[in-house]
């Protein structure tokens, strides 16, 4: 007692964890490694010492300050008795008290405290009505449990508020830190509060763990009872020979089901062995299954030949005039191939290509094509396929082997002819599992397809009966090999006439129908019509035009429901612009006049014709050739042509100490193509000489170092840009001339075509000059002077 030399406001602290200690307890304590001088201290009953809770350190002998709360519990101890190499001392909680200062002493710790009571600012009734309610909650909670009685019986005894708060908490999931909150609170009501809060989310944890204990078993419970069950069905259905469907099943019956299928005999042989491999099988083994699989798709697939449908061109020709208009040269096209496989009905190699821009109507094309064929209707979404297992199918020793695309969508259509449209085929890709594109080949091949071996099937399979469409936007995609072996059929740009009356006669009525609406509803003028056209869509076919058309059909939708109003609602011109926003389509426009080095050219882009202005001009400097406008490599040898072209044609020599530049604006968007030639070279010579041209004139044409003009490509859709830009008079290559029959004839109408076949007659028609023939150009023995003078002209 000396040794420590205890104070009256001084104790031993015994460390505690995971306890709350609250006035008026009655605990027994368990003290482990007390040292002789502890034990006498505390076996004095007139000492009292501080249970003070730990923070984080659990190991006496090397505890620190930090590792101490400053709030405790002041007790005096009843009895204590030693006990498996421990102390268990029976505690009366005497107060509450606060740590001052504490100070270790031969791993004993010796604190100042100040004592902190509770207080007690709760009345008699409220605190009864406490007691009441934590002991009703605890009961409920106890209900979850088995012999949980004995506790309650406990609790109920208890008149404390404190001594029962303490009893509870040992039992209790809440933390260290959430236990020392309830010790440190001096007010009885917030303590009591705060243990209600703890005590009522235990019990919602509780029972949230029954609920799903209770869920889980029941669900475990019926997995359990369905597997036994089917388990047993399945041994009954063997034992009965019978199916899920009721039917019998024996392996036997595949046999008749095998010679009623009409199979190639190759093929029933096959088909056969296998079923010689299903009776050898246990019904339970994996290959059991497999081999059942494989004999159900043979099954399934159409072997003997369709009696050929007659074709009725009259009736093909109604069905594609009613369901597209234009496309006269595609439709006749399409109709000479259907007359040819009336009249051979044993024609091989039916496969088409049909080839446009997005929403020209491939697709519905060849639905239409099907609908007069009076066949079945199959399309295969090949964009984006890498996998060349998509076409051929997977070999059946691989875990989840299915058939290919093509194997597939015949055993769905169930017939050998139907019409198979291969959507995207411009689209396939090359990936580390194949070519696609290469498997295709045996697909199209009419010398081929008539043995198509898919992986899966493993047998040869006659797809010469299947009519073949494919649609592309361009060939170029497609692999020269396979493109080889399609008739390829070209699907021109829209007009805006043609889309006018396809939005007229088709569109419309479609998006009315689409949202519910009548013709009496929704009424759209010519004009609105024709400026949505114009001004709201930039593309070649229509699918943009259709989805500006229900953007509207929507609005009204929404006008006619709101407003339960009866009269029709009436498009004008002068509301697009409040019903589908700000004009979205803007094209380059004829100027009203251009400067020398400038000419208007034509260009063919994805979604129609456009005129491009092709701009030269030059500044003094050492014969440097600037080309801008993000051109490609085809329009950059253009221009160098061109120059060299204009230096042979042209008596100039000023080139050395000027430099050039030439510029095609819109210089973000990437420019390429053989059809610049001669804009370049008239633009050059143009700036050389300084004559002005038209700005009504647009051209187009490729050039050689020679001077001739070589044909294009895309000439109705130029001449169609060319038409909606004002251009008036256009220039195109003689070769081309063969190409304007497929130019809708209000477009020729309102043009002037002039062919050439020269630069010479490029530059009379653009400029108005003469130029010298190229062999006095070339011969040096002939003067050039007096021929033609810069100066002059």
């Amino acid at each position: 007692m000396e040794k420590y030399n205890l104070k009256n406001n001084e104790a031993i602290v015994i460390p505690v964890a995971n306890l709350v200690l609250l006035t008026g307890m009655t605990y027994t304590l368990r003290i482990n490694r007390l040292t002789k001088e502890e034990l006498e201290i505390l076996s004095n009953g007139d000492n009292n010492a501080i249970a003070l809770p730990l923070r984080q350190n659990f190991n006496r002998e090397d505890l620190k300050e930090e590792d101490l709360h400053n709030v405790g519990a002041l007790f005096k101890i009843i009895d204590i008795v030693n006990k498996d190499d421990a102390h268990q001392a029976k505690i009366k909680v005497i107060d509450r008290v606060e740590i001052k200062t504490s100070s270790f002493k031969e791993n004993t710790i010796v604190a100042e405290y100040e004592l902190a009571s509770d207080i007690n600012d709760i009345d008699g009734k409220n605190k009864e009505d406490m007691l009441k309610y934590i002991k009703k909650t605890t009961e409920e909670i106890g209900e979850n449990f088995k012999g949980a009685e004995a506790f309650v019986k406990i609790i109920e005894g208890m008149s404390d508020l404190n001594a029962l708060i303490g009893y509870l908490t040992q039992y209790m999931q809440i933390s260290s830190e959430e236990k020392y909150d309830l010790m440190k609170t001096q007010s009885v009501k917030e303590r009591s509060l705060k243990f209600i809060d703890y005590l009522l989310k235990q019990r919602e944890s509780i029972q949230l763990q029954f609920e799903m204990a209770e869920r889980f078993n029941k669900k475990a419970n019926k997995s359990y009872r369905e597997a036994v069950l089917r388990e047993q069905l399945k041994a009954i259905q063997e034992e009965l020979s019978i199916g899920k469907d009721g039917s019998k099943k024996k392996d036997a019956d595949y046999r008749e089901r095998i010679k009623d299928a009409k199979m190639p005999s190759e093929v029933e042989e096959v088909a056969l062995e296998e079923v010689t491999k299903l009776e050898n099988q246990n019904p339970s083994s994996s290959e059991y299954n497999v081999i059942r699989n494989y004999l159900e798709l043979l099954l399934k697939l159409p072997w003997n030949v369709d009696e050929q449908k007659g074709i009725n061109v009259v009736r093909a020709r109604k069905i594609l005039n009613d369901e597209h208009y234009g496309l006269e040269k595609v439709k006749e096209r399409i109709l000479q191939y259907l007359a040819v496989m009336k009249l051979k009905k044993n024609k091989k190699g039916s496969i088409l290509l049909l080839v446009g821009p997005p929403g020209t109507g491939k697709t519905s094309l060849g639905k239409s094509i099907s609908e007069a064929l009076n066949r079945e209707y199959i399309r295969l979404s090949l964009g984006g396929v890498r996998d060349e297992a998509e076409i051929r199918g997977h070999r059946r020793t691989y875990v989840g082997a299915m058939p290919g695309r093509i194997i597939q969508g015949i055993k769905n259509a169930g017939v050998k002819n139907p019409v198979m449209i291969l959507d995207e085929i411009d689209k396939l890709m090359t990936g580390y599992n194949g070519d696609p594109a290469s498997a295709l080949l045996e697909v199209l091949d009419p010398e081929q397809n008539s043995t198509f071996t898919d992986h899966y099937l493993d047998v040869p399979y006659d797809l010469s009966q299947v009519f073949f469409i494919a649609t592309a936007n361009s060939t170029q995609g497609i692999p020269a090999p396979l493109l080889d072996r399609m008739e390829v059929i070209q699907i021109s740009s829209y007009t805006i006439n043609e889309k006018f009356h396809i939005a007229k006669n088709h569109l419309i009525p479609s998006v009315i129908e689409e949202h519910g609406l009548t013709s009496k509803k929704l009424i759209i003028e010519d004009d609105a019509l024709q400026a949505i056209i114009s001004d709201y869509t930039m593309e070649a076919g229509v699918r943009g035009l259709k989805k500006q058309l229900a953007t509207i059909a929507r609005v009204a939708t929404e006008k006619i429901v709101s407003s339960k109003k009866k009269d029709a609602f009436i498009v004008k011109e002068d509301q697009l612009e409040e019903l589908l926003g700000r004009k979205v389509s803007i094209h380059d426009k004829a100027q009203d006049s251009n400067p020398a080095g400038v000419v208007t050219g034509l260009a063919w882009t994805p979604v129609g014709g456009e005129i491009l202005f092709i701009e030269a001009t030059d500044m003094p400097g050492n014969g440097q050739v600037i080309l801008t406008g993000k051109l490609g490599d085809v329009m950059k040898e253009s221009a160098r042509i061109s120059l060299s072209l204009l230096k042979s044609r042209f008596a100039v020599n000023t080139f050395k100490e000027k430099d050039l530049h030439i510029h095609v604006p819109s210089g973000a968007v990437p420019k390429d193509g053989p059809s610049a030639g001669i804009t370049l070279f008239t633009a050059l010579a143009s700036l050389v000489t300084g004559v002005r041209v038209n700005p009504k004139l647009a051209m187009t044409g490729e050039i050689t170092l020679r001077g001739a003009v070589l044909p294009i490509g895309g000439l109705k859709e130029k001449l169609i840009g060319a038409q909606r830009a004002g251009i008036k008079k256009v220039l195109i290559p003689k070769d081309n001339v063969v190409d304007l029959k497929d130019v809708p004839e209000e477009i020729k109408e309102e043009l002037e075509i002039i062919a050439v076949e020269t630069i010479e007659e490029v530059i009379k028609e653009a400029l108005g000059i003469s130029l010298p023939s190229v062999q006095r150009v070339l011969n040096p023995e002939l003067s050039i002077e007096g021929q033609f003078n810069i100066s002059e002209v």
